[in-house]
């Protein structure tokens, strides 16, 4: 058994995880929460129109970044990974987050690919799952990115099929089109295209007509089935394995698009550092929806509170 710690920076949120991994005889291998903890720092913030991290964004993440490091030493990880994905990729002054995460951790933080997060992801989504139910499609829909990975779990290993990343995200989107409070009709509607447009790649090279059973993980989707399910506060243990409907995501959706800023801050589901963009991430996946009944005839989401940590913290076996 080892302690590992797993550490995955994404466009609006820094997340942790401290696990012990244990690896049996027959190949299976079984993570153990000893934390998980997640911070928005919004560390994408304008990197869409300015291609640079701001210093204000950098000290959000840089106070957490610490803090996680203080868990780490507290709770003897003995092996640690950081990951970065979408807004570091994007920001032509990303020299001096990795300077900072190294200060730190003491590693540098990784900047992996969009495929690279799309694999992580999915083996992370599909470990609780049953192979029988796959080809699976799992769509990790970020702050500045969406992933979609197909490919097949056998109880022990993934093996992947397709997989790619666009640059769409609940972040990105709501900077770029959704303005108003709430957005306007015409506001959803070039936000949609913009979302359909964006997505097609992803469509177009990744087997999704292939899969069976369609499973959205991150902080996005997870929020869409507390919302739905009207939960007096988030409770993980309820949305883990939750699965909405089309017609439930879309009545979802447009509740929250429909929203003012005020009332989406009122709702105890929605972390504080989400009230902004969970309408634009929203508008996503009811587009993801609207695609995978078309292309693969699946009406419904299976949610996952496992996602890209958990891959990150496999990957230190």
């Amino acid at each position: 058994m080892a302690r590992v710690a797993a550490i995955d920076c994404g466009t609006n949120s820094i997340r942790l995880l401290v696990a012990d991994l244990t690896e049996h005889e027959d190949g299976t291998v079984h993570l153990r929460d000893v934390h998980r903890e997640m911070r928005i720092v919004r560390l994408g913030e304008g990197v869409d129109a300015t291609k640079r991290l701001s210093d204000a964004a950098l000290k959000r993440t840089r106070d957490a970044l610490a803090d996680y490091t203080r868990i780490c030493l507290r709770k003897g990880a003995e092996r640690v990974r950081m990951v970065a994905t979408s807004a570091t990729r994007d920001a032509t002054n990303r020299d001096e987050f990795f300077a900072m995460t190294e200060e730190l951790l003491g590693v540098e933080a990784e900047v992996i690919s969009g495929d690279e997060e799309a694999r992580l992801s999915f083996t992370g989504a599909v470990g609780d799952l049953e192979p029988e139910d796959g080809p699976f499609v799992v769509a990790d829909l970020g702050g500045g990115s969406t992933e979609l990975v197909v490919g097949t779990w056998d109880g022990k290993r993934a093996e992947i099929t397709g997989a790619l990343s666009v640059d769409i995200g609940c972040v990105r989107i709501t900077e770029r089109c959704l303005h108003s409070d709430p957005p306007t009709a015409d506001e959803i509607a070039t936000a949609r295209e913009f979302a359909g447009q964006t997505l097609q790649p992803a469509f177009d090279t990744v087997p999704v007509a292939d899969a069976r059973t369609w499973v959205g993980v991150a902080g996005t989707i997870t929020t869409l089935s507390a919302v739905h399910q009207e939960l007096p506060e988030y409770d993980s243990e309820r949305t883990h394995l939750s699965r909405l409907s089309r017609d439930q995501l879309g009545r979802t959706a447009q509740r929250l698009l429909g929203a003012t800023r005020d009332e989406r801050a009122a709702n105890p589901v929605i972390h504080p550092g989400r009230v902004d963009v969970i309408g634009g991430g929203a508008l996503i996946t009811e587009v993801l929806a609207e695609r995978f009944e078309q292309v693969a005839g699946i009406t419904e989401l299976l949610v996952s509170e496992h996602d890209i940590l958990d891959g990150i913290a496999l990957s230190l076996r």
